[in-house]
């Protein structure tokens, strides 16, 4: 604070003109001090206080203070206790009987004080002047339509109209169809019987018939040498027959009555499949007569009767039933008769692409869950489960 002329305060230590020094301890004595225009501080003497201080200091609450914001430097002589003032224009060192003090010397800074608690919410200002209406906003886009109100109930039935004018007269229709014949008149007297005719010459004497002779009537409807071109040679076991497969026996004595040759399916048509779904008795496909040659039609037959769920995928004898091969439809699984007969007629010889495998027979073993088949490697037959899978070859008879 900057000291201005008139009357203030100060407080000086009592014991500091005794012949001490100025400490800055408490100070214990409160004088009145009178400042002068030319800032010379004076002390007046009031209960044993004397002293004159330089210019422009005075003490505030035990504090030195300078008029300027610069630190101040002041000597103190030590036997009267009196303070010098140095001022810049002039000697800066105090003498011997004198003690340097600084004042107004900024001390470091001391640490920031804690944050005070917050205030409390001032009250809300009073409510403003209501701003002007703003400008009509673009009008919204339509929103959905609403759901169709209920049908309204039915007016009240109007008045009845005046009858119209008569039309006029309609087109003639169709003539009805005609009448029933009537019945027929009684049957009238019959007449006399006329004179015989002249007989009729002989008729012409009718050829001699052919000799009988057990042998069947042999079909030229396979191919041999010229195969692949003209289907019109007489079947021999080894040709191709009309199913695109190979002619296996050939019933030259005519033993069977419903067929003349058996022909195994080509060799595209073979598949692998299990011989049924399930180990399920086939009674009529079992037994030593279910095993001759010209049963196996029959035996398919059966098994379909048993098995009418399985599909061709998981039962040789559906696989067969359902084979569509070289145009022909008629297929069936050979009986084991039948599958001996092509395995030494065709596999011996060579011919019809078979591999060295089981080929299933629809022939049942005693034990329902096996079933017999042909061994196309070595030639003898055996039986196995009904759910192995092994080579089938449809047979077809005609």
């Amino acid at each position: 604070m900057q000291l201005q002329p008139g009357l203030g305060l100060a407080l000086v230590d009592r014991t500091s003109f005794g012949g001490g020094r100025v400490r800055d301890i408490p100070y214990t004595l409160l004088c009145l001090a009178s400042i002068r225009q030319d800032r010379e501080v004076k002390l007046f003497y009031r209960g044993g206080c004397t002293a004159v201080l330089v210019a422009g200091v005075m003490f505030a609450g035990g504090v030195a203070e300078a008029a300027t914001p610069s630190a101040q430097k002041v000597c103190v002589n030590k036997a009267t206790g009196v303070l010098r003032y140095l001022r810049k224009t002039g000697k800066q060192t105090c003498e011997k009987s004198e003690v340097k003090l600084l004042w107004n010397r900024a001390g470091v800074a001391g640490a920031t004080g804690v944050a005070g608690v917050a205030g409390s919410t001032g009250a809300n200002g009073a409510t403003g002047v209501a701003g002007a209406t703003g400008a009509t906003g673009v009008t919204g886009v339509a929103g959905v339509a609403g759901v169709a109100g209920s049908t309204g109930a039915n007016g009240a039935t109007g008045v009845a109209g005046a009858t119209g004018a008569t039309g006029a007269t309609g087109a003639t229709g169709v003539a009805g169809a005609t009448g029933a014949t009537g019945a027929t008149g009684a049957t009238g007297v019959a007449g006399a019987t006329g004179a015989t005719g002249p007989a009729g010459p002989a008729g012409a004497t009718g050829a001699t018939g052919a000799s009988g002779s057990g042998a069947i009537t042999q079909l030229s409807v396979c191919d041999g040498i010229d195969a692949d071109t003209t289907a019109n040679e007489l079947c021999k076991i080894g040709m191709t027959g009309p199913g695109g497969g190979h002619i296996f026996f050939v019933d030259y004595n005519d033993q069977y009555e419903d067929f003349n040759y058996l022909e195994a399916a080509p060799v595209g048509c073979e598949e692998t499949r299990t011989w049924s779904s399930e180990n399920t008795a086939v009674t009529a496909a079992s037994g030593w007569a279910a095993s001759a040659v010209g049963q196996g039609r029959a035996n398919t037959t059966a098994i379909l009767d048993v098995f009418t769920v399985d599909l061709e995928a998981d039962n040789a004898a559906k696989y067969a039933d359902d084979l569509i091969c070289g145009t022909e439809t008629d297929w069936f699984l050979g009986s084991l008769g039948e599958m001996m007969l092509m395995y030494t007629n065709l596999r011996q010889a060579g011919v019809g692409g078979f591999s060295a495998d089981y080929y299933w027979s629809s022939s049942e073993h005693d034990d329902y869950s096996l079933a017999w088949f042909q061994n196309f490697s070595f030639g003898d037959q055996n039986n196995d489960s009904k759910d192995r899978a092994v080579s089938v070859r449809p047979v077809r008879a005609f």
